[in-house]
């Protein structure tokens, strides 16, 4: 399989926390890069990132949500492949297009770890 190299994320002095995969505690976000928490996952609340690390990413995937018609990529852990959201890839509604590129990490998913 070859070594994995996992991304740890600095502290911050602002007092931003660190965001961790919640099964094996890889560093996966910090919460000062987060651009929204008004989201819904599937599993309940979702928070919306610009930066995220320590992933991989699933096929291009078609999905309704009740935003309109997205092309998304599941997200995994890239240490122990938990699902842990997902990134739009495509907005096909001109409202939504801010989405392309960013990640949704969901709550269920992920832990805190203050620093």
């Amino acid at each position: 399989m070859g070594l994995l190299f996992v991304q740890v994320l600095p502290e911050d002095a602002g007092g931003a926390t660190v965001l961790k995969c919640r099964l094996c505690r890889v560093d996966a976000a910090s919460s000062g890069d987060i651009l929204s928490k008004e989201f819904q996952g599937r599993y309940g609340r979702a928070y919306l990132f610009h930066h995220v690390v320590n992933i991989s990413l699933g096929p291009n995937e078609d999905r309704n949500f009740t935003t309109g018609l997205h092309t998304v990529n599941d997200v995994y852990c890239s240490c122990c492949q938990q699902l842990l959201g997902w990134r739009y890839e495509k907005a096909y509604e001109e409202s939504q297009k801010y989405k392309e590129g960013k990640f949704i990490l969901e709550k269920a998913m992920i832990g805190k770890e203050a620093r």
